[in-house]
């Protein structure tokens, strides 16, 4: 079992799972409550256009996902304030209109193939240095804003009309919660991959949800758990040859199973 620490992609691989695995659920809870799971995909799909955007143009693919995460989080917020249409339908209108302008601009843009498999599954095991430092660095400074804000956070996600009435500024915490979950997103798809980044940030805090504990136990569990999954996954994979990232969801999707079987009992 030891052996697979004797490789340093293995070593880089855990270090920036495990960070994935802290982050992405910190997140995934306070969306979930809130009945943001469809978010974290929408700003999946809406990074990869990003993502897209960064080939085509030769800039860094993680600061234009980045840029264009924090850009459609910011859209959905406003639009959702000014009452164009319910947050599930604009959510919806972002993730397609994601989707065709990815596939637009990797359309005209060649020689990516590569990249683009690693970014929509996920290439936990090519992780490089630049990589790691990128996540942990980031991931420092996001779970440094929920520390500092927990309590008003807690407050906006049980009720936002009130937290708002005690002098609360649930509207800027709002905007500051989906601008968290952008880079956060944006960050963690070149881990788990786009198409899978949503599901560690949702699964895990559901899984944990099933306990029916307090909300920080709720967080802390969940955490346990998204970390759980990715050690499992990465070890399964590299011993049988599977994908990591799908690896890890399904040990994630596995877990939740029993919480639900376990509640139910």
């Amino acid at each position: 079992m030891l052996s697979i620490l004797s490789y340093d992609f293995m070593i880089r691989a855990f270090a920036a799972g495990i960070a994935v695995g802290i982050l992405a659920p910190s997140i995934g809870l306070f969306l979930v409550a809130r009945r943001y799971s469809f978010m974290a995909d929408t700003l999946a799909h809406v990074s990869l256009a990003g993502v897209a955007a960064g080939y085509l143009i030769g800039i860094d693919p993680i600061l234009t996902a980045i840029c264009a995460s924090l850009l459609s989080a910011g859209s959905v917020e406003w639009l959702r304030r000014s009452g164009s249409a319910p947050s599930e339908a604009l959510l919806s209108v972002l993730l397609y209109g994601g989707l065709a302008i990815a596939a637009v601009l990797l359309s005209l843009s060649h020689g990516t193939n590569v990249s683009l498999s690693a970014v929509l599954f996920g290439s936990i095991a090519t992780v490089t240095k630049k990589d790691l430092a990128v996540v942990i660095i980031l991931g420092i400074c996001v779970l440094s804003t929920l520390i500092i804000l927990y309590k008003e956070f807690f407050a906006m996600t049980l009720d936002e009309e009130l937290s708002a009435t005690g002098g609360i500024p649930s509207r800027a915490l709002n905007v500051l919660l989906v601008m968290l979950a952008a880079v956060t997103v944006a960050v963690t798809m070149r881990i788990i991959g786009a198409l899978l980044v949503g599901a560690l940030m949702v699964i895990p805090a559901l899984a944990a949800m099933q306990l029916r504990l307090s909300f920080l136990r709720t967080l802390l569990v969940s955490i346990a758990f998204s970390v759980l999954c990715v050690i499992l996954g990465l070890i399964v994979s590299f011993y049988i040859g599977t994908a990591s990232g799908g690896t890890i969801v399904l040990f994630a999707l596995g877990l939740f199973l029993l919480c639900v079987i376990a509640r139910r009992r």
